[in-house]
């Protein structure tokens, strides 16, 4: 009994090159963002004022997107600075080290790329929603002072 020929047909990977696959900062910035914003204490990422104003004068806007900037250190190395805001009573040095972890982890996980460091800024921190839906203003949160005559 004959064995049957088998006919070998091109695989994908017995292609030489195909070429270059590029992944865009803003792409990185969005996984950060999403990332950050999933760590239990963290209120938004986003800069102020200071972030609008230098992405108005500054030519780089594809690096650095909503208080995010990406910063390829060396080729497939990825700097990464994000300014956050976090929950008031949360505990920030943790909140911090939380969101370091947790974006590092998760743009390595999505890219295939090393993450050389990440540094966070915290911005501020902002009131539970729930106070600042009902209309109380941080003056309002005083107790009021005995009025003497």
């Amino acid at each position: 009994m004959q064995s049957p020929e088998f006919i070998s047909s091109p695989r994908f990977d017995d292609q030489p090159e195909l070429g270059d696959i590029k992944i865009n900062h803003n792409v990185v910035a969005s996984i950060v963002r999403l990332a950050a914003l999933q760590v239990p204490g963290v209120a938004g990422v986003g800069g102020g004022i200071v972030d609008g104003l230098s992405e108005l004068f500054s030519k780089r806007r594809e690096s650095d997107h909503r208080g995010v900037r990406v910063n390829e250190t060396e080729p497939d190395t990825y700097a990464i600075e994000l300014r956050v805001i976090i929950k008031y009573g949360a505990e920030i040095g943790k909140t911090a080290y939380d969101v370091q972890v947790a974006v590092r982890k998760q743009v390595i996980a999505m890219t295939e790329k090393n993450v050389a460091k990440v540094d966070v800024i915290i911005e501020g921190v902002r009131l539970p929603s729930d106070q600042t839906e009902t209309g109380d203003k941080a003056e309002d949160l005083w107790p009021e002072a005995p009025a003497t005559d």
